[in-house]
This record gives C-alpha cells, structure tokens and sequence, in this order.
C-alpha cells in the first residue's frame, strides 16, 4: 500500500528535503538527530499529553453541528480546536517544541506568525517556562491583529515587526531565519507551521497528530466507527490539517479536502492558492510549491486572512495534491466571510478567518444524506473581530 508519510531523507514523495545555508546546517542536523529519540521517550510524552490534558484543556470537543448538518445534507461534526488555551491548535506542537528546545539546552526561543496565533501560542509556552521569546511578525499583521500583538507583549514577549517585502507571514519567516543564523548554537526556531527543512514539516506534523488520534476516538462514542468519510481544514503552510488527517493518510476510506486561500481569485494576482497557483521551488528551506514569476522570484500572496497568506505550503500537502489523495479547493475571501457568518448564525461559534475558509469549501462538495464530515475549526474569531464588523451588514443581510 502507498504511504504518504515523510521518508528517511525527509521527502514526501518529489517535496521536502533541507536545503539551508551552512551556518545552519549543525542547528538542523542536531534538531533531525534529537527530535524522534526525544518525541517518543516516556518522559517527553508523559510531560508532553499532562500539559495537553491540564494546561490546553484537550481533548478538544468534537461537536455535531446539527443546524450546519441540516443546512448541506449531511452530518458535520466539527473538531474544536478553537476552544484550547490561546484560542487555536498552535498551542499543540508550541508545547512539543519548547519542550524540545529545553531538553536540547537551548535558552532562546525565536518564532514567527502571521495572524498571531503561534506567537501567542510560542510566547504562552516560554512564559510557563522561563524562556526568552522573540516574535517576528509582518508589519502588515500587526496592525490587522493588534489585540494578538498586545497579546504577545503582555505574556513576556519581544514582538518584531517586520517590513520588508509585503510585510506578512513570508517576511516575518525570512526575519526569522536571519536571527536564527546570528544565534546558531543557544536559539531555538520554533517554526509554527508543516514547513521548513526537514524534520520541522515532520515534526510539526507529529505534534499536532493528537487531533486526528483524538477523532478517531470520539467518532467511535458516537457514531460506533472511527473515520469519517471526510475531513475537511483550511492550509496556509498546512498544520492543523496535518494534525487533522495525519492518522487517516494511509485510510482511502476517507477523502480529504483542504481549502487554500483565494483571496480576491486565482485569476486575480490577488491570491494565496498555491496549490493552484503554484510551481515546484524553494522556500525556507524546503522544496515544495511555491507562488513565483518566471524568473523564479516568489510573488506576494494575499488573502483577507493573515494566516493563510503564504506564497508555499507544507510539502506533506503538497504531495497529497500532485498524488490526487487530498482535494485542495480555492475558497475566496468573500465566500470565507458568508461561510464565518453562516457558522455564527446558525451554531454560535465565530470562527477565525482562517477556519472559515475551510467552512467556505462546504458548498463546493455534493454530499450525500450519510456522509459523515469532520472539518477542524482550527482557531476562534476574537482576533477578527475588527476584519469581521467591515462586512456585518454586507454578509447578514443577504
């Protein structure tokens, strides 16, 4: 049977690998040689699932939608990820990681963020644990997610507030790993998405896999069978949907579908979908699909949502959609913004900007009465709310 799990070298399938420059390569050889002995030791886990149960509050629920269900002709569970200590599933491999870095010595914590979700997620953990924690985050961001920025501050951290380029999660990445390579032998890059050189996309992966190995478990309380015939989550560089199908990669029972961010559409200039949009390159480190121009000069992305305006995705994801395993659809940001206040209306949940593009996919598949859909409402809207009251009347008058 084809696994679509990352090999030895690092790779699914054509995408992954490190390529990195050599000031780095000690940092990322220790990371590659330390992470599995250290993830899969008793004391990792046991220290590791007691702060998932007492500190983030997991298991998430898994939540049966019952007015979302009726509204497309199918039963939607919804996993929800956005009721975790700071508010997303960031908080998952932002615990794995620090706690990596402090058994591998490492004094100093670096991130990056784009809606400011792992920034606070990063800054959370290091302020549980004494640690040093700088944040690198696109000029543009900090102002469309201020509250996560003061967020950041009051929690201990050194926010950085990036301009160059288009001033978002690219540009804070690219900050990022400059630091990293001034500091190589005390900082620890705690990279908050499926991307980078290996192992990050493999590691991040295996941090956030407790919300698949938590679906399974509770779709068998309630509907008596542990996989769904769906799974649904949005990608920007791809975690909570890693997290989200990682125990059900090898299952061709279930069909995944993953929602990128259309921005204005694919047609526009104005986009992030680079699955459509994108070519195979280089970014970060990683080989994977990248948004870039003939010259191979990586092109700006765009979506309303700071999360998902990303010019690459995780190669795991990347590899799913070139082998056809996963259905990655385009959703635009005005069909995020209906699909955000539809949820609101009929469930009272708001969700980030981010899960509403994978909400946004909904209307794009034809169900049937018996499909059982599981989609990961991977953040709340609180950091949205000024993005989302430009468009209230727009959206829920219609």
């Amino acid at each position: 049977m084809k696994t679509y799990q990352v090999n030895d070298e690092g790779f699914y399938g054509n995408f992954g690998g490190a390529y990195i420059p050599e000031i780095l390569y000690q940092c990322v050889e220790q990371l590659k040689d330390n992470y599995r002995k250290v993830l899969d030791s008793d004391d990792f886990r046991q220290e590791f699932h007691s702060l998932l149960r007492d500190y983030v509050g997991r298991p998430s629920p898994l939540y049966l939608a019952k007015r979302l269900s009726e509204r497309y002709g199918c039963r939607i569970y919804l996993k929800r990820e956005d009721l975790n200590h700071t508010g997303a599933h960031k908080i998952n491999n932002a615990i794995g990681q620090v706690l990596l870095a402090r058994r591998m010595g490492k004094k100093r914590i670096i991130a990056e963020t784009g809606a400011g979700q792992h920034g606070v997620a990063t800054a959370t953990v290091c302020a549980l644990m004494g640690m040093e924690c700088v944040v690198y985050m696109g000029k543009t961001d900090v102002e469309r997610q201020r509250v996560n920025v003061e967020r950041m501050k009051m929690l201990g951290a050194r926010v950085e507030a990036v301009t160059s380029g288009n001033m978002t999660l690219k540009d804070a990445t690219n900050e990022a790993i400059r630091d990293w390579c001034c500091h190589p032998s005390d900082t620890y890059y705690v990279i908050g998405s499926t991307v980078g050189p290996h192992p990050y996309p493999d590691m991040v992966a295996r941090l956030q896999s407790v919300i698949s190995e938590e679906i399974k478990k509770q779709l068998m309380e309630h509907e008596g069978r542990d996989y769904p015939d769906y799974l649904m989550a949005c990608i920007g560089g791809g975690s909570n949907a890693a997290g989200t199908i990682y125990h059900y990669l090898d299952d061709e029972r279930v069909k995944i579908v993953l929602a990128e961010a259309g921005g204005k559409g694919v047609e526009t200039g104005l986009s992030a979908a680079t699955i459509q949009l994108g070519k195979l390159g280089i970014i970060h480190g990683s080989k994977t699909l990248v948004m870039q121009d003939e010259d191979g000069q990586i092109l700006e992305p765009y979506s309303i949502s700071a999360g998902l305006d990303y010019p690459g995705i995780g190669p795991m994801h990347a590899n799913l959609a070139s082998s056809h395993r996963a259905t990655v659809l385009a959703v635009n940001d005005d069909e995020a913004l209906r699909a955000a206040f539809e949820l609101t209306r009929l469930e009272g949940i708001i969700p980030a900007l981010e899960s509403a593009h994978a909400l946004g996919a909904l209307g794009k598949i034809r169900f049937r009465p018996d499909d059982l859909v599981v989609l990961t409402v991977s953040g709340r809207g609180d950091k949205d709310i000024d993005t989302y009251l430009k468009y209230l009347d727009e959206y829920t008058t219609r």
